[in-house]
């Protein structure tokens, strides 16, 4: 008798906040706003190859893909620090 009573409340509760969503009473954000836990470590803005490793990404659901991110980094840092090896290269023959 007492397991029945309980499924019955169940029923009633989870009908209860079924019609509350649907009627707009009971407001349901599942897409929040994304909230920053980490201070931010971008790129200054004359940044150098070693800047690079520095670089931090929140992580989020359904965020970016983390490899992605990795590759396209990797790549940045190369190319400024090929474009920084070309400078003083530039510079030594001046």
């Amino acid at each position: 008798m007492v397991p029945l009573i309980l499924l019955a409340l169940v029923a009633v509760a989870l009908v209860a906040t079924v019609a509350a969503v649907a009627g707009g009473r009971l407001e349901v954000d599942p897409l929040a706003d994304p909230v920053t836990s980490t201070p931010d470590h971008g790129l200054p803005l004359d940044p150098h190859a070693a800047d690079v490793d520095a670089v931090r990404f929140d992580t989020a659901p359904r965020g970016y893909r983390m490899d992605e991110v990795d590759a396209r980094l990797e790549a940045l840092r190369d190319d400024l620090a090929e474009r920084e090896r070309t400078l003083d290269s530039l510079r030594d023959t001046t």
